[in-house]
């Protein structure tokens, strides 16, 4: 057994393999293995590097006793088990580091975008439609901001934010804001973003606690209409719930990256079984859907990789 290789389930900028190689550790690929092949070589290995192609479970971790880390190119842990995987002396590292300001100027540009009625000017403009009152869009100055989750994401969309004269409130159950260093922030209560919101935006990872956060009851609280925004985890949202209000004015327009119909590779959708919340989203020009790509640039890539090497090194050294 080399006690300096590691295998590769996923693809992963190139950079992470010529850094790792320039300080004697060595990459092999495992793109096409199946998880059994996985663990059939995975004794083989130090670490591991993953993005979303299958669950790191109790069992796997079970049958790879020489693991010293499990790295995710990415920011969500929840494909892996993390609290056994630590139990038993395996680091388990991610980089939201280096995707972070990706998503803020993505949920940024979004939410510029549903505000002032992009997607639905663009089609009709190509189609030889000249519509300027009917799409009379909404200014983010004077509106009050609410960030759920303040995280590396929701911190780098708080700075995007900045500039554009909002009220930014943010709630997070888990996290102290530095009042130093988001002096523009204010920490508040759930009560207060259901209070005072105009614009939400959700910046939280998936676990049991946040599965269907925003459900009928979470859209139902809220006092004034809002633009809502995900590029957390699709399962965050009750889609269906989110129709609803939508189709009540609840929510005058949403902004989602992610979708709770995604498959666990988070690569494609079962377009033959789409549910009827999906297909309301795909026809309404109240909201805009991108593929999960938020965190998704060719900085962000770059950044992923180095983050990772940085704390890879960090482990097994």
């Amino acid at each position: 057994m080399s006690t300096k290789r590691v295998l590769l389930i996923d693809t992963i900028h190139p950079i992470f393999k010529k850094l790792l190689l320039e300080n004697g550790i060595q990459c092999d690929d495992g793109f096409d293995l199946s998880k059994e092949e996985v663990l059939a070589n995975i004794n083989n290995y130090i670490g591991i590097c993953i993005r979303s192609r299958f669950k790191i479970d109790a069992h796997f971790i079970d049958n790879a006793s020489n693991l010293k880390f499990i790295a995710r190119a990415g920011a969500g842990m929840e494909n892996i088990n993390v609290e056994y995987a630590e139990e038993v002396g395996i680091h388990c590292l991610h980089a939201p580091e280096g995707n972070r300001d990706a998503v803020g100027e993505h949920a940024l540009m979004m939410l510029l975008a549903l505000m002032n009625n992009l997607r639905r000017s663009d089609t009709e403009v190509r189609n030889g439609i000249w519509k300027r009152e009917e799409n009379r869009g909404d200014e983010i100055q004077g509106k009050t901001v609410g960030i759920i989750g303040f995280g590396n994401m929701g911190k780098s969309f708080a700075k995007k934010l900045t500039g554009l004269e909002a009220k930014i409130i943010a709630y997070d159950k888990y996290i102290e804001i530095d009042s130093a260093t988001f002096s523009d922030v204010e920490q508040v209560e759930m009560e207060a973003i259901f209070e005072r919101c105009d614009i939400v935006s959700l910046h939280l990872p998936l676990s049991e606690e946040t599965n269907y956060f925003a459900d009928e009851l979470f859209f139902n609280a809220f006092q004034k209409p809002i633009y809502f925004i995900n590029t957390a985890r699709g399962k965050n949202v009750d889609t269906a719930a989110l129709c609803d209000a939508m189709k009540t004015g609840k929510v005058k327009g949403a902004a989602l990256d992610v979708l709770e119909y995604e498959s666990t590779s988070f690569e494609k959708l079962d377009a033959n079984q789409l549910p009827a919340p999906f297909q309301y989203l795909i026809a309404s020009d109240k909201a805009i859907l991108t593929p999960h790509i938020a965190g998704w640039t060719h900085e962000s890539n770059i950044k992923i990789a180095e983050v990772l090497v940085e704390k890879i090194l960090k482990v097994i050294n």
